[in-house]
């Protein structure tokens, strides 16, 4: 008997399952042997990142992946083999990634997700009901249907290789992840991270990236919202600008600047709030950055 049809792979290397039941010649021996040295180099991944709540992972497959989903979506897999993956802010204790080689061989890796300590506020007052009126709806839809096209776009963008780094420098006052409890009532949770540096100070772009949405006009939420597409799902969204210097589909490099900070929107001061998602998953940016120099 050759190997297991269907084989769990680590992070480096291959655990994988042979049974030898009768003795072969010495010939078919070595063909089984051969054949098992290829298919161990066939299914060594690579990853950097960390298997965490909200945190973001870069993957190396080897030549030969037919197809590559994760936790049943697809993942694209670039020419040199690169790929991404990420984990949800609510992401349960395990994932599961498939990859398919050109023989029909299936492999799988199981992710073991860290849960994390998020800021929680407990405050003694009643979450407020009845939820947005009629009026607020009929301007928000087509605010979320825009954000929601952006999200689509897939523009080709390599930025999604690169090393991050952040849009604007300044005292972090809101952390992704935080959430306030109203009487044992969970709140929605901050979807990304606010920096408060001055009103008009420039922000720019954290990674090389397309334009997918500049509001011609403040959102009811967002305000002059900005989003940017950096290739393979992966998007960034910046809230409350006082002004956005590009235009949708312009090719921006990281580093440049692409607006100033402000306080449009739903926001109680100048501030620039930070959000990312991979496809649905939303994601810190500060485990794309690192901490702020």
């Amino acid at each position: 008997m050759g190997l297991s049809k269907n084989v769990i792979f680590g992070s480096v290397a291959l655990v994988a399952v042979a049974a030898i039941a009768l003795p072969l010649s010495s010939t078919l021996a070595e063909t089984a042997e051969a054949e098992e040295s290829a298919f161990r180099q066939a299914v060594k991944f690579g990853f950097t990142g960390q298997e965490i709540q909200g945190g973001v992972m870069l993957g190396d497959a080897p030549a030969g992946i037919r197809s590559l989903s994760f936790d049943g979506q697809p993942v694209p897999v670039d020419e040199d083999g690169k790929f991404i993956i990420a984990f949800n802010r609510d992401a349960g204790q395990s994932a599961e990634m498939v990859a398919t080689l050109e023989n029909g061989e299936m492999v799988k890796r199981f992710f073991n997700i860290a849960p994390r300590k998020w800021k929680v506020e407990h405050v003694n007052v009643a979450k407020r009901r009845g939820g947005p009126s009629a009026a607020f709806m009929a301007r928000r839809r087509p605010e979320l249907a825009q954000i929601n096209a952006a999200r689509q776009v897939k523009s080709g963008s390599k930025g999604w290789r690169q090393t991050f780094i952040w849009p604007a420098k300044g005292r972090i006052s809101g952390m992704f992840g935080s959430q306030r409890i109203y009487k044992g009532e969970p709140g929605s949770y901050h979807s990304g991270v606010d920096i408060a540096g001055g009103a008009g100070t420039y922000f720019v772009a954290p990674a090389d990236g397309v334009v997918t949405l500049a509001a011609d006009k403040p959102f009811s939420l967002e305000g002059n919202l900005l989003m940017i597409d950096h290739g393979m799902g992966l998007n960034s969204a910046f809230l409350h600008a006082s002004k956005i210097l590009v235009k949708e589909g312009q090719v921006v490099k990281r580093g440049e600047p692409i607006g100033r900070i402000g306080a449009t929107g739903r926001a109680t001061g100048p501030h620039l709030h930070w959000s990312m998602k991979w496809n649905k998953a939303r994601i810190d940016p500060i485990l794309l950055t690192g901490p702020m120099d």
